[in-house]
């Protein structure tokens, strides 16, 4: 008997095969329509972010109304208020000198001795001349009474009383020549003695012992120099623009390369009130205590002027301004937080601030860096508001 064959496999109803095919079909359209949402959100969110990144971030300040100082730096040159060379009135030879340089002196301490042999013989010449006229004068008052006395009594003539009465006036004015010759040579002679002119220090010295002086010799180098360094001056340059701001008693803040880190304070005490033609500057004088002797005439000095401020002034940075072919324009921000681009005018340019002229208010909230292209209208995010700090 043969062995019993499998039974055939029944062959799958069409039915069937179309259900399983619709339901691939179905999942299939789920996947793609899955997909496709997934898509169109993430392109949306895509849109959103660069939407949102689209709108610049800005930080806002208020025009400030604290008053903006500024200064005026320039160099200047330290002077002695008040400074005497001594030269010598009298020629000969030094004898002797007491005072050196950096010596604090008085008025009218002796600084050196001259020996002047010429005008000692002169002064002794000038007082026998003296005498000479003196008795020459006697003699002619003594004989002019007596020949008065004969002319009363009409012994002698009228003309001979007149000629003696005549001798006698020639005497007196030969002899009050003689003494004004004296009273020279002998104010001559005290200048042999040089002294101090003030209280003060001694700067310089350009004699030795034995040197020949040569008088009046104002042309040559001063033997001695004499400062008062209580007091000094500082010469400065203002340009003509500035003058007007810097007034007299204006503070002037005084540094020295000797001293780094530390102020002296002066005030401005004269101005030449006229502009040199060569430089365009006007030269004023600074007037500095200086009691503590730090300061040196002569010395190089920097200042800083304070230059009068507007306390009415609005002031934003100066990076604040637009300048495009429209004119200068400041960005401002509504409550809306959408920009408005004001004209507005510059009173007074301080560097890092500028002073508003016309244009903005108080109460104007201002793009403190505004990014390029801003229009009116132009949404923005605003991230914090400060206000300008003043110069100083």
């Amino acid at each position: 008997m043969s062995p019993e064959q499998p039974p055939a496999p029944r062959p799958r109803s069409r039915r069937g095969l179309a259900i399983v095919g619709i339901i691939c079909g179905l999942a299939l359209v789920v996947v793609v329509a899955d997909g496709i949402r997934g898509r169109q959100a993430s392109e949306a969110k895509l849109k959103e972010w660069t939407d949102t990144q689209a709108v610049p971030t800005v930080a806002l300040i208020s025009p400030s109304l604290q008053a903006n100082k500024s200064y005026l730096d320039l160099p200047g040159r330290l002077e002695a208020y008040s400074r005497a060379p001594i030269y010598a009135r009298v020629g000969g030879f030094l004898k002797a000198w007491h005072v050196d340089i950096g010596t604090p002196v008085k008025a009218g301490q002796l600084l050196a001795e001259i020996e002047a042999p010429d005008l000692d013989q002169q002064l002794l010449q000038a007082k026998a001349a003296l005498a000479s006229a003196q008795a020459a004068e006697a003699l002619a008052t003594v004989t002019a009474q007596r020949w008065q006395q004969l002319g009363s009594s009409n012994a002698v003539s009228r003309q001979t009383v007149d000629e003696k009465t005549g001798d006698l006036t020639v005497k007196q004015a030969l002899a009050k020549a003689a003494q004004a010759t004296v009273d020279r040579l002998e104010v001559l002679s005290d200048f042999k003695r040089l002294v101090a002119p003030f209280d003060g220090i001694v700067t310089t010295r350009n004699t030795d012992v034995g040197a020949l002086i040569n008088a009046d010799s104002s042309a040559g180098l001063a033997l001695f120099v004499i400062s008062d360094v209580q007091k000094l001056r500082l010469s400065v340059s203002i340009p003509q623009n500035y003058v007007p701001a810097v007034r007299l008693n204006t503070n002037v803040q005084i540094t020295v390369p000797e001293y780094p880190g530390k102020v002296y304070n002066g005030q401005v005490e004269a101005s030449a009130r006229a502009v040199d033609a060569q430089t365009g500057t006007t030269r004023m004088q600074v007037v500095v205590d200086n009691r503590s002797g730090e300061l040196m005439p002569g010395a190089f000095a920097n200042t800083r002027i304070e230059l009068p401020a507007n306390t009415q002034a609005l002031a934003i940075p100066a990076g604040a301004l637009i300048f495009d072919r429209k004119g200068l324009r400041v960005a401002t921000v509504g409550a809306d937080n959408k920009v408005t681009l004001k004209p507005v005018t510059i009173a007074r340019d301080l560097g890092q601030v500028v002073e508003i002229g016309s244009g903005l208010t108080a109460e104007d909230r201002v793009i403190e860096s505004p990014p390029d292209g801003l229009v009116d209208g132009d949404p923005v995010r605003v991230v914090n508001t400060a206000k300008p700090q003043a110069v100083r």
